[in-house]
């Protein structure tokens, strides 16, 4: 396959290089000419194990060459890869100024390489914004080469190389996602990284632009998680690597998908009481932990989107359904549900609340005191049937993906739901008026 790479720093480098050595026919292409010298002498023009092995051994199997600008002599490739700097400007959003320049410069050499017509994807590998795809790689594919007869289309296929282990995670990728619309752009990104044997995921241009932040935000949070602790515990004469050296040896929560689902805020009888022994720690210690205590802040922006979401609807009866802080416990200890509940009653709505598994005569101990200080008259409020809560409800708030539930909604489904479990069956999710927490 034909293939050009716009852009050859660590990205560009690594893909052109490693596209080259297993069969493709590559052009790499940079304003830099050092960087296209280094290319074309069989050299790397950045420093990464491996990689100047790969590179010289491309060039010299006649699979890899440069340029500094679009090659016209290639005809056209069938694909473009754009490795191009998405640096921040001066107010941190990302500076799409080399994005636009490199789907310009394609544009034009496509106008010029195929007057009668053919087809080419446009393939986004640098990291982007959401929408970037839609709103800028597309339109100026359209606005450069949409009237001389050519079939364009763009996609975004983020990548996961780390600089110092380039070339070995190009071949061991944790995933390999293509976002785009088009059916023709995904199997053509397919056959490009065949050889990778790797199943590829097609997934929607917004989602494949929005992963690498994800996981980028993720790595970033992490190093400042394990920073903070080493902070604090050190500050308490404990040993923070051996600490996060026996965390990591919990592969069922700790380093797992478990609790990266989105969904409604933490709770319960742990989790709030914890972190705020923590924050309470750092205090008295003068120990700084903006991490941790963003968390909490952040678990009250999760109720209180719920509520006006709620609020927004213009309603006045409202049933909730599930009030323990999870699925199958009666534990009502700092239930975000519960204080849901309470806000909801503070503003005047008229409350239902069906919970499977709460039943207030069995309630004892700190669960019962901490739920009679929240809702005195909890007895009033609890339906002994979901269909009971949701009859003559404008909007619903479901909390439990608990199967009764399910089907009470399917029965008989309110003008609004408002999913914060995310664990609802499709046929709810069709629901006219549902809504999710950013799904």
């Amino acid at each position: 396959m034909k293939v050009a790479v716009i852009g050859l720093g660590y990205v560009g480098t690594v893909t052109a290089a490693c596209l080259a050595a297993n069969g493709h026919d590559v052009w790499g292409v940079d304003i830099d000419s050092v960087k296209v010298d280094a290319i074309r002498s069989g050299r790397s023009p950045v420093a990464e194990p491996g990689l100047d092995e790969v590179v010289a051994a491309a060039v010299a199997q006649g699979s890899l060459h440069a340029a500094t600008s679009y090659p016209d002599s290639l005809e056209a490739p069938e694909i473009s890869l754009v490795c191009v700097g998405t640096p921040s400007t001066a107010r941190g959003a990302t500076d799409l100024t080399y994005i636009r320049r490199a789907v310009d410069d394609i544009a034009a050499a496509l106008r010029t390489a195929r007057p009668s017509g053919g087809r080419h994807c446009v393939v986004i590998r640098s990291t982007v914004p959401p929408g970037t795809v839609e709103d800028v790689v597309i339109p100026a594919l359209a606005a450069g080469a949409g009237d001389v007869g050519i079939t364009y289309g763009g996609a975004m296929c983020p990548e996961f190389l780390r600089e110092g282990t380039g070339v070995a995670d190009f071949y061991a990728s944790p995933f390999l996602v293509v976002g785009t619309a088009d059916q023709w752009v995904a199997d053509t990104v397919t056959q490009l990284f065949a050889f990778l044997d790797q199943p590829v995921r097609v997934v929607g241009t917004h989602v494949a632009e929005s992963l690498k932040y994800a996981c980028n935000a993720f790595h970033a949070t992490k190093v400042s998680f394990a920073n903070e602790m080493a902070r604090l515990l050190g500050s308490l004469g404990v040993d923070a690597r051996e600490v996060m050296s026996l965390f990591c040896e919990d592969k069922i929560l700790n380093i797992s998908p478990v609790y990266l689902r989105p969904g409604f805020a933490f709770g319960g009888s742990c989790l709030p009481k914890d972190i705020r022994s923590l924050l309470h720690l750092a205090r008295v210690n003068s120990v700084d932990l903006p991490l941790l205590a963003g968390t909490m802040a952040t678990n009250e922006l999760v109720i209180r989107d719920v509520l006006d979401r709620v609020v927004a609807r213009d309603a006045r009866d409202v049933a909730l359904l599930g009030l323990s802080f999870k699925m199958n416990t009666d534990d009502l200890r700092e239930s975000p549900n519960v204080e849901l509940a309470e806000r909801l009653i503070g503003k005047g709505f008229n409350l239902r609340i069906y919970d499977p598994v709460v039943n207030p005569d069995r309630l004892i101990g700190a669960n019962r005191r901490y739920v009679e200080s929240k809702l005195p008259h909890l007895g009033r409020l609890l339906c002994s049937e979901p269909g009971m809560a949701l009859a003559g409800a404008d909007v619903a708030v479901i909390s439990s993906s608990d199967s009764g539930i399910v089907a009470a909604l399917k029965a008989s489904p309110p003008p609004h739901v408002i999913d914060i479990s995310g664990r609802l069956d499709s046929e709810v999710e069709l629901l006219p008026g549902y809504e999710g927490l950013g799904w």
